[in-house]
C-alpha cells in the first residue's frame, strides 16, 4: 500500500513551489489600530497594570501613538496596583485588616475612574497625561536597562 504523499510525482510537485511564511517583522498598525491599542492600554488600568505593560511591550515599535499611551497607562498604573495588592495581602492582618482593605478598595476606585476618563479621551485621538504620575515604570526601565 502506497500514499500519495510519498510517490516520486507529488514529490517533484512540491519541489517546485517557493516557501511562503509570515513576515518576521511585524507590520505597522494602521491609524485606528494604533488608537485602539492606546485606549486598550489605558482601559485595561481597571485591572491593573498588567494590560498596559503587555500593550507597551508588543505594540510599542509598530505605532507611536500606541507606544506613548501604553507608557504614560504603565507608569501611571503601576503605583496603584502595587499599592492594590499590599493592601489586599495586609487585609489579612486580624483587626486592622480592614483599614488596608478600604484603602485598596479606594485606591481600585480612584485608578478605574482615572483609567475609564483616559481611555475615552485617548480613543478620541487626543494624547493624555495623568496629573499624579510617578513615572514608576520608565524609573524601572532605566534601572534595568
Amino acid at each position: 500500500m502506497t500514499h500519495a504523499a510519498s510517490t516520486p510525482d507529488s514529490a517533484a510537485r512540491t519541489a517546485g513551489t517557493p516557501f511562503e511564511s509570515v513576515s518576521a517583522v511585524a507590520e505597522p498598525l494602521d491609524v485606528d489600530q494604533d488608537r485602539q491599542w492606546a485606549t486598550l492600554a489605558h482601559l485595561g488600568g481597571v485591572v491593573g497594570v498588567v494590560p498596559s505593560y503587555v500593550i507597551h511591550r508588543v505594540f510599542k515599535d509598530r505605532g507611536p501613538f500606541t507606544a506613548q499611551e501604553s507608557r504614560e497607562a504603565a507608569n501611571y498604573t503601576m503605583l496603584p496596583s502595587i499599592v492594590i495588592l499590599a493592601g489586599l495581602v495586609l487585609s489579612l492582618i486580624p483587626v486592622v485588616g480592614g483599614i488596608f482593605s478600604l484603602v485598596a478598595a479606594l485606591t481600585w476606585v480612584v485608578l478605574a475612574v482615572t483609567s475609564v476618563r483616559a481611555g475615552i479621551r485617548v480613543n478620541r485621538g487626543e494624547p493624555h497625561q495623568y496629573r499624579f504620575n510617578t513615572h514608576l515604570y520608565d524609573s524601572l526601565l532605566a534601572g534595568r536597562g
